[in-house]
């Protein structure tokens, strides 16, 4: 018995023992943790259209060490950014900020077709009778960004300024909440803002008396930033005719054309610098954030149909601009080792000009004026007299809602007879109802196309056209040379630097809705309202 006894004492005393044991086993990781690294004071985000890996990987020799080569180098690197389908600028971008596809952010481009007026305009701009910069504004971005969200968690106290050539995408880098937003105007080459952002400081109205954009474009001159022979991989031809172009004043779209070439990336850095100089980002109450929007795509007004040396040329230029910027923050701004920087790019475009007929490719133009024609005879034949098709923008065809009610017709069957007919015509790829592509009754890439779809924007059928076809509309004005459809992929490279995150690549393609989540996950304050999808856990040093 007392052998018994002392073999229950001695159990209960090891399990004593253990349990003691265990207990100091798992507080010791939380006695002995390492502290959270500190808050980045300042948030500087870079949205660089048409940004490519494939570029990136050519020229990484001739960059220099302090821009781009230190972000593949010290920086987070997403090698794929997926934003599902091929999408403009204007509509990655807000995914970028919002961290939510368009059909949960409010943009699925960077036009809005509308219905009534039968015409198309800026997705930002909310008069369309008055196409002025103050009628811009964010009302159509339903969901809230990562600017709006550090300025709510700061209570004002922090500051939000975003600089872009554009519009657009300088609206999506300032959301809602952001002090300001500027970006160059068509009609001037001011910089230019809207009602929604009161705050314009002083230092702009000076800038554009001493350093107007009317003036750069009086002298410069857009040339090969380096030795042609030091360009990978151009053409013997290309290195006997190397690239100048002016944007001089007998040029009636002298702005357009500046803003669509990366030479404008060093004006947007510019102002960018003076704001670190003049606005003391990083060192108010809450932290800070400047949004900028940057250029790489291939020039569209270029007179050559290759366009490799100019848009090298680009990525040179752009290493440069990231590298004086980067060096502003660390002279005027509260330095790189106290700010989160972020690049993220856009998916290049799938529309490339038309090659030279003498190489016989497979193509064709497909007439949306010619397209109407038809489907209206055909629809009157069917369904009976009226216009049933009002319009065409951005892939759709839009239905006569009115001539569909009043004659009493299932919308559904009228939907289904024009997908029908379009099929049959030539240099059509697929046609698609908007039924069916948001049941994701579709070929390929179904759950990407719905979530990138719009319904209150979107038309009724989905055309795609073969590739190496033109689409022709007889009313557009903005695009200056012939483009031609190519399937093409839907990513771009992204970067994060960051206090406590250590440099890491990740060659897997990464939901592009991820990096506002991580980004507003590293400032420790809460994701945008329509992200979600978790934040990346990145590794720490």
């Amino acid at each position: 018995m007392a052998f018994s006894n002392n073999l229950t004492i001695n159990k209960t005393t090891v399990a004593r023992k253990l349990a003691a044991a265990f207990i100091l086993t798992m507080a010791a990781p939380a006695a002995h943790s390492e502290d959270p690294a500190a808050r980045p004071v300042l948030v500087v985000g870079v949205t660089v259209e048409g940004l490519s890996a494939d570029y990136l990987e050519l020229l990484q020799g001739k960059f220099g060490p302090d821009g781009l080569n230190r972000l593949l180098k010290d920086a987070v690197t997403i090698t794929d950014l997926d934003f599902g389908t091929p999408l403009d600028g204007a509509a990655a971008a807000t995914v970028i900020h919002t961290g939510a596809a368009p059909t949960v952010n409010g943009i699925a481009a960077g036009s809005f077709y509308n219905r009534d007026l039968k015409r198309s305009y800026s997705a930002f701009l909310t008069d369309p009778a008055a196409d002025i910069p103050a009628n811009y504004s964010p009302q159509r971005i339903i969901a809230t960004t990562i600017a709006d969200e550090l300025r709510i968690d700061g209570g004002g106290m922090g500051e939000v300024h975003s600089i872009a050539p554009d519009a657009a995408l300088a609206i999506a880098g300032a959301g809602h909440a952001a002090n300001t937003a500027h970006w160059i105007s068509d009609t001037d080459g001011r910089w230019v803002t809207s009602a929604a952002y009161p705050d314009s400081p002083p230092l702009i109205q000076n800038y554009n008396r001493t350093h107007s954009v009317a003036t750069v474009l009086d002298t410069l001159a857009w040339a090969p930033v380096i030795s042609v022979s030091e360009y990978p991989d151009i053409p013997s031809f290309r290195r006997a005719y190397p690239f100048t172009i002016r944007f001089g004043r007998g040029e009636a779209a002298r702005y357009a054309m500046f803003k669509s070439a990366p030479v404008v990336n060093q004006v947007v850095t510019d102002l960018a610098i003076e704001y670190m100089r003049s606005l003391d980002p990083g060192k108010h109450e809450a932290p800070d954030m400047i949004s900028l929007a940057y250029t790489v795509r291939p020039y569209p007004y270029g007179r050559d149909n290759d366009y490799k040396l100019e848009t090298m040329d680009g990525y040179l230029r752009l290493d440069r601009d990231i590298a004086r910027l980067m060096k502003a923050i660390d002279e005027n701004g509260p330095g790189m080792d106290r700010t989160l920087f972020f690049v993220a790019g856009t998916p290049p475009t799938s529309r490339t000009r038309r090659d030279d007929e003498k190489w016989q490719l497979p193509g064709g133009e497909f007439h949306v004026k010619r397209a109407i024609s038809l489907l209206n005879l055909y629809l009157i034949q069917k369904f009976g007299n009226g216009e049933w098709i009002t319009g065409y923008h951005n892939g759709y065809f839009y239905i006569n809602p009115t001539l569909v009610a009043n004659l009493e017709i299932d919308p559904v069957v009228v939907r289904k007879e024009t997908a029908a007919f379009l099929r049959r015509m030539s240099g059509v790829a697929y046609a698609y109802t908007i039924d069916e592509v948001t049941s994701r009754d579709i070929h390929d890439n179904s759950e990407a196309v719905c979530r990138n779809t719009r319904l209150d924007s979107s038309g009724d059928v989905l055309v795609t056209v073969a590739p190496g076809w033109q689409i022709i509309e007889e009313n557009q004005t903005s695009t200056p040379v012939p483009l031609v459809e190519r399937m093409a992929s839907s990513t771009s490279p992204a970067f994060i630097m960051a206090p406590g995150v250590a440099p890491q690549k990740i060659t897997v393609p990464v939901d592009a809705r991820v990096l506002a989540p991580t980004v507003t996950g590293l400032m420790r304050i809460r994701a945008p309202s329509g992200a979600s999808i978790a934040p990346l856990r990145l590794l720490k040093p």
